[in-house]
């Protein structure tokens, strides 16, 4: 049996970093976001559903998606949003499922699920552990501010979005804290490893 490990965090907190450490060491990411812009790639049944919902006007020139004009629509409407994601989720479900089991048929031993809103969408179900990628909350503001060019108002509105980092860790099996330097990360990465006796 495979070990599937839930790997989470916040909005810049730091999750790909600790996701790009386990990679590097040989362990499979099955990653949310990118079977999420892969559902609703051109032709794909999840992106027609997108269109014939939210119109012709997401489009861009290529073809693709407008996913900053998508995520404006939703952000401020709670109905849209609930419309989106009840498009969206299953199909990324069903796509990371498909990875996951390919992975496990090529003798895969663990599987990391990277997935931002493990906590919030009720994904548990899907992993055996999970481990979640902590900062504390000036250190999420002033990275997220930094990384993104965004305002404090915009960066204080996109971190409430999620719940709260001290909220994840406590429902966490494992703690990465990422306040501190790269090292101190990576560090906290080969003990886990060793703890959960993890094998890629």
């Amino acid at each position: 049996m495979a070990l599937i490990i839930g790997l989470t965090g916040g909005i810049a907190s730091g999750k790909s970093t600790v996701s790009q450490m386990l990679e590097q060491r040989g362990f499979t990411i099955v990653d949310a976001d990118l079977a999420a812009r892969k559902v609703v790639e051109p032709g794909a049944s999840a992106y027609k559903q997108v269109v014939s919902q939210f119109g012709e006007g997401i489009i861009q020139n290529d073809g693709t998606l407008n996913r900053e004009k998508l995520g404006t629509i939703v952000f401020n409407d709670e109905e849209k949003r609930k419309k989106l994601n009840a498009i969206v989720h299953p199909a990324v479900r069903e796509k990371m499922k498909e990875w996951q089991e390919a992975a496990i048929q090529n003798g895969k031993k663990t599987i990391i699920l990277d997935i931002p809103l493990l906590f919030e969408s009720n994904l548990l179900h899907m992993v055996d552990k999970t481990i979640v990628v902590y900062v504390d909350e000036e250190t999420q503001l002033q990275r997220l501010m930094e990384r993104n060019s965004f305002r404090e108002d915009e960066a204080r509105a996109r971190i409430a979005s999620q719940l709260p980092l001290r909220q994840k860790k406590e429902m966490a099996d494992a703690v990465i804290d990422n306040n501190g330097s790269l090292s101190e990360t990576e560090r906290q990465v080969e003990d886990l490893i060793k703890k959960w006796k993890m094998v890629p």
